[in-house]
């Protein structure tokens, strides 16, 4: 499985792909723009990603805007729903206005809060169907 962990804070980065199973490949992208870019570059190379996480709160474009132009390049390209990549939001904030935000805005897939233990990540995951 293929993932791109989009993190600007370099200690939170090392943290969640610790927690990643061993078996996916991690590709990092420290901003919006990089990621998607790296989305843009796995699919032209036949190699998309299954998961993205991405944090919310970034410099320049935030995650918000990067799940949204993600998910419009999917639409572009005439990626079924049940084949768009999976988009996990992480956040430190729980409130409700940040939630809705995460699926009504970005056109995420899931929502996690940080910081983030492994089961919970491991859970979600598979509660995706990402893994077994």
């Amino acid at each position: 499985m293929r993932c791109l962990l989009v993190e600007d804070e370099v200690m939170s980065r090392l943290m969640l792909k610790e927690l990643l199973p061993s078996s996916f490949e991690v590709d990092v992208a420290v901003n919006g723009e990089e990621a998607i870019e790296s989305f843009n570059w796995a699919h032209d190379s036949k190699r998309p990603y299954g998961l993205i996480l991405m944090d919310i709160e970034m410099p320049g474009i935030d995650g918000y805007e990067a799940a949204k132009r993600i998910r419009e390049i999917e639409c572009k390209m005439g990626v079924p729903p049940q084949f768009e990549v999976k988009i996990v939001m992480t956040t430190a904030h729980d409130d409700p206005k940040t939630v809705v935000d995460t699926f009504n805005k970005g056109g995420a897939t899931s929502f996690l809060v940080k910081p983030i233990a492994k089961q919970k990540l491991l859970m979600e995951i598979r509660k995706l169907g990402l893994a077994s």
